[in-house]
């Protein structure tokens, strides 16, 4: 069982993550990676993305970042501490592919 303190953060660490957000949509705030070095970020994108699943425009959430999809899957992830099954192996390979699909995302997005 986790302790009040570490439900306490992880709640206050959702919070903030979804408040940058907000303020990067709201005010179209571009990259600051891109801005400063001229090369998209691995998750470039990943707002608007996200925003455009909000509003089920799929398609749009897709052209923004392909991998919009994997960030609720990235969140139990953070909430069970790294440990969704039982299994090690399973866990691992689940993350190892989700970095795969970011960087494959990243690539193509800097190529075309």
């Amino acid at each position: 069982m986790r302790k009040p303190n570490q439900i306490k953060l992880k709640i206050l660490i959702t919070l903030a993550v979804m408040a940058y957000a907000l303020i990067m949509y709201w005010f179209k705030v571009p990259c600051m990676i891109f801005n400063l070095t001229g090369v998209k970020c691995l998750t470039c994108g990943m707002t608007r993305a996200v925003f455009s699943a909000l509003r089920l425009d799929f398609s749009a959430a897709f052209s923004y970042h392909s991998m919009f999809w994997s960030l609720p899957i990235l969140y139990l992830y953070f909430l069970f501490d790294g440990k969704l099954f039982t299994k090690k192996f399973l866990n691992i390979l689940i993350i190892v592919i989700i970095v795969i699909g970011f960087v494959n995302n990243w690539l193509f997005s800097t190529i075309i």
